[in-house]
């Protein structure tokens, strides 16, 4: 049985989606989830992956049969990756009560838009797949964040060009919206740190790869490295076509571009492209947890693929089922809340997460990979080898 159902319905339709049977998603024998977040367009595979996460998380626990003698169940809507509708998502599912929170939303401007109408409803919105500062607050007790800010991705990104590889030119793409201004206030904040400042910037209208004149205009800087704050899709047109102009800095990318989309949309063109990660290398299976996600995306799908993606999806599926758990067979929207809100410290498989007190944010790493001739990853480790 699978464990999300996919709604893309006309959201008239979704008024009437609701069984009134569940209170806020909580049945004597399920518990439901939501989840708003791309599904389609070019950033699908984002929304995609994490979808495909949760699920192997969720179906793993329901194999052991559930929690609390509850199978957990996930619903998805597709928004596309355009905060309107992905407001209209969250405000009918917020109206039909028959989910006990959001999991797995896809996107910096989409959470911007949905965050508030989920925090005023207390709903719980938990593992965003964004690493933007706003959803740290304090005062955010219904979101509980997974992943390591953006901020400290884009600090990694000048350590690595500047600190150990010397670097002296850096530009700039970044999707025109408030992801992409969030990547550039993170490097421009770690440029000054430094007493530098950007050789260039260019920018583009998200779910769009309009990205010829920002990448003319950023050639004329020459600059040692571009650093790219946006989905893969226009991120591998920029390559691409900076590559025909025989344009080839240094490409860093964030995590949130996709890793696997990335390589697979650039093919032969994205060997020696830089991407940061928040989560643990998905083929490691040495580490316990990796080893636990892959047979549970095996278990899912056979022929299912490891990948940065599903993993963070899989950790955010396993961060919910242990505040399920620690909620008692009681379940209820405030109980669950509460346990999320005293998750604490604790270790999945060799990976230590870490919330308290005012930190909502569970892991903080962040390491740096390197696509490979095969289309594969390496890590890239300190003073630029691998």
């Amino acid at each position: 049985m699978r464990a999300f159902r996919k709604f893309a319905a006309p959201l008239a339709a979704l008024l009437l989606a609701s069984p009134l049977a569940a209170a806020d998603g909580v049945e004597a024998d399920a518990v439901t989830f939501a989840q708003v977040a791309a599904l389609e367009g070019p950033a699908a595979a984002l929304g995609q992956g994490m979808r495909a996460g949760i699920t192997a998380a969720f179906e793993e626990a329901n194999r052991a049969g559930g929690v609390h003698g509850r199978k957990v169940m996930l619903d998805a809507f597709d928004d596309g990756y355009e905060p309107d509708r992905s407001v209209a998502h969250v405000l009918h599912v917020i109206e039909g009560r028959a989910h006990i929170g959001f999991i797995g939303p896809v996107g910096t401007p989409t959470a911007l838009a949905t965050q508030p109408e989920a925090t005023a409803a207390g709903m719980p919105y938990v593992g965003p797949f964004t690493g933007a500062g706003f959803l740290r607050a304090p005062e955010l007790t219904n979101v509980v964040n997974v992943r390591a800010t953006y901020g400290a991705e884009t600090e990694a990104w000048i350590a690595h060009l500047v600190d150990e590889l010397g670097m002296k030119n850096i530009a700039i793409l970044y999707q025109d919206d408030g992801f992409g201004r969030v990547g550039l206030d993170g490097v421009t904040a770690a440029l000054e740190k430094r007493g530098m400042s950007l050789a260039a910037t260019g920018k583009y209208t998200r779910n769009t790869v309009a990205v010829k004149s920002a990448l003319l205009d950023i050639r004329k800087a020459k600059p040692d490295a571009v650093v790219m704050v946006g989905a893969y899709k226009p991120i591998a047109e920029f390559i691409r076509l900076s590559k025909t102009l025989k344009f080839e800095p240094t490409f860093v990318n964030i995590s949130f571009v996709g890793s696997e989309a990335l390589a697979g949309e650039l093919g032969d063109a994205g060997e020696g492209v830089i991407i940061s990660q928040v989560v643990p290398f998905p083929w490691d299976a040495s580490l316990p947890i990796v080893a636990e996600y892959q047979a549970a995306m095996t278990a899912m799908d056979p022929a299912a693929h490891p990948g940065f993606v599903t993993l963070e999806g899989y950790l955010t599926g396993r961060v919910a089922l242990r505040a399920l758990e620690a909620a008692g067979p009681d379940l209820t929207r405030e109980r669950f809340l509460a346990a999320l809100n005293g998750l604490g410290a604790f270790d999945l498989g060799g990976l230590a997460f870490t919330y308290g007190a005012g930190d909502n944010q569970g892991l903080d790493t962040v390491f740096l990979t390197r696509i490979t001739a095969d289309g594969g990853f390496e890590t890239v480790v300190s003073g630029g080898g691998s």
